[in-house]
């Protein structure tokens, strides 16, 4: 998208339901000093580990665009948090060039095999289950997240790129403390997965036939060396040569081997997709289009903004936060899959007046939400039933950073490798994805397929929502996102309305308790302040309550507002917020 102004006026999705000047949040509008001396706020980074932490401040530190320290960031959350991404995964980026207004999104997501066929994860008419799915060569996808790099490094950086892989390098040549989060899923995984019986991963994570403890010096040579290779002959090095036929052979190799060739890996390509933006009041929401999940994060602020219309007080509006979920998750597990591949009804699900129609199908408390059929309610056709149901199931294997340089660039950038550990294959020092269990599994036997069918060359949905808020000038006012597989709306949607109607500060935004309503339950995290008092509330409303005494979210967030940048880091996992003054 080549200007925020151009964007919103080509995809102004609703009418607002309330008065522009009702915004209870007064912290995050444009300062005068920003208009005519430009941006005063310095940087900062947010991410989920303090080592990626300070290798974005690095490169910030040396002048390096927010794509720079990024890249930097996620090199290094390769190698400290294998279990949620890295090399051998994929990744959506959003980047903000504030001098021209430029919002772009780059799509790394990883990609089926030639080889992979939409019944590949069927025997015998029966769906495998998600454990035996999840290990198998079947599930590897051609990694995204190098092409990435490189692809967003062309378009925006600054500093030389080798630079940006010396953090890593040194971390994984000199060893890093193992981290409580990575420490506490070891003894886990050793029961439930592979991880402790694949010959690479078992010496890495279980030296000695025991699993790595807190404070442990962890090298990585091999992972060093990758990174070498790549920071000196470019991302020719992973994608053909050595690297390319190791991840192809561990992708391949029994139990359950794939079809992931060399030739897959060298076809590889990052694309650059469209932008999409809603307004929420007299604010702007961008963010990434299909085959992420961006779309269902605008649809729900809209139907919140419409059900919250007539709230009584704050548990009235957490109902109506409920309920947008739940009406926009039943779209985006029907509608939305590859744009590449399926046509899907993007414009028809965020128009206005499908959005004001789809809140008036507000639905009983303990009832199966339905898809919609945005089609017939603005065209008279029906559509729905182009489509069988989908009910995809997605791991938690992700993690989100968030980062403005010294100028007011930004980038919001979720990236995964789909369940804990991936898929707990190993190649040339980094952990395999499993990325092709985000397909739906299940073949319809009456011949009907999901919009998120699995075919060769094609890109899986994903839940990957990194986002960012604008004011009414088109200033940059909230950089979010976060990991969680199918949770992530409800998680990113969460701070949205937290800090825009709520009235919170962006830690508070992040520390409140995460609600995640899709189909006919409402998981409740009690563990938090108020969360028990919301549990209490919808169940007297009569909606099916899971309580949950933690959530998997990993938000990072910084909002802009007249005395700064406000950063937050989501105490569920181990991120930091990291400032660095204009001039440091």
């Amino acid at each position: 998208m080549k200007r925020i102004a151009l964007g919103l006026a080509l995809l102004l999705l609703y009418a607002c339901s309330q008065d522009p000047q009702e915004s209870t949040n007064n912290n995050v509008d444009a300062t005068e000093q920003e208009q005519t001396d430009g941006w005063v706020h310095g940087a900062m980074a947010t991410a989920a580990n303090p080592h990626a932490v300070a290798a974005a401040t690095e490169m910030l530190e040396k002048g390096g665009h927010a794509v720079d320290a990024a890249i930097a960031a996620h090199a290094v959350l390769g190698l400290v948090e294998p279990q949620s991404s890295g090399l051998g995964g994929g990744a959506f980026l959003l980047v903000y060039e504030r001098e021209t207004g430029d919002l772009d999104f780059y799509d790394g997501r990883e990609v089926a095999a030639a080889g992979a066929t939409v019944d590949m994860f069927m025997r015998d008419g029966q769906v495998m289950s998600f454990v035996e799915a999840w290990q198998s060569g079947k599930s590897v996808g051609v990694p995204g997240a190098v092409a990435l790099y490189q692809y967003s490094h062309e378009q925006h950086g600054r500093l030389p790129w080798a630079d940006l892989f010396a953090p890593a390098i040194r971390l994984a040549t000199d060893g890093f403390e193992v981290s409580p989060r990575l420490a506490k899923y070891l003894p886990m995984m050793e029961e439930r997965s592979r991880l402790a019986k694949n010959p690479d991963t078992a010496a890495y994570f279980y030296p000695g036939g025991k699993a790595l403890q807190v404070g442990d010096l962890l090298k990585n040579p091999d992972y060093a060396e990758t990174l070498s290779r790549i920071a000196t002959e470019g991302i020719s090095a992973f994608y053909t040569g050595e690297v390319a036929e190791s991840i192809a052979a561990s992708a391949q190799a029994e139990p359950n081997g794939g079809t992931l060739t060399a030739a897959d890996m060298e076809a590889y390509t990052v694309s650059a997709r469209p932008v999409i933006c809603g307004a929420f009041r007299d604010l702007n929401i961008c963010t990434t289009s299909p085959p992420s999940s961006g779309g269902a994060q605008i649809m729900i602020a809209a139907l919140y903004d419409h059900l919250s219309a007539d709230a009584a007080g704050p548990m009235d509006k957490i109902s109506a936060f409920v309920d947008a979920q739940r009406l926009a998750y039943a779209d985006r597990d029907h509608y939305f899959g590859d744009p590449d591949e399926i046509d899907i009804p993007l414009d028809d699900l965020l128009n206005p007046e499908y959005i004001r129609h789809r809140a008036t199908e507000r639905i009983a408390p303990a009832a199966v939400p339905t898809p919609g059929d945005p089609v017939m309610v603005l065209h008279g056709e029906p559509t729905a039933n182009r489509w069988s149901p989908d009910t995809t199931e997605e791991a938690a294997g992700t993690t989100h950073l968030s980062i403005i340089d010294a100028d007011g660039n930004a980038i919001s950038m979720t990236a995964t490798i789909e369940g804990f550990f991936g898929s707990q294959r190993w190649a040339s020092g980094f952990l395999l994805n499993n990325e092709m269990t985000d397909f739906a599994r299940e073949v319809p036997a009456d011949g009907s397929r999901p919009a998120n069918a699995v075919a060769p060359g094609r890109r899986p949905r994903s839940s990957m929502s990194p986002s960012m808020v604008f004011d009414a000038n088109g200033d940059l006012m909230m950089v979010t996102g976060s990991p969680g597989g199918n949770s992530i709306p409800a998680y990113v949607a969460k701070t949205i309305v937290g800090v825009l109607d709520w009235g919170m500060s962006a830690q508070e935004a992040v520390d409140h308790p995460n609600i995640i309503a899709r189909g006919e339950n409402v998981r409740v995290e009690i563990s938090v302040d108020p969360g028990q008092a919301i549990a209490s509330d919808l169940k007297e409303k009569g909606y099916n309550v899971q309580e949950r005494d933690g959530e998997n979210s990993g938000l990072h967030i910084i909002v802009v507002g007249p005395d700064g940048l406000d950063g937050a880091a989501d105490k569920r996992r181990e991120g930091v917020v990291r400032t660095v003054q204009k001039g440091q």
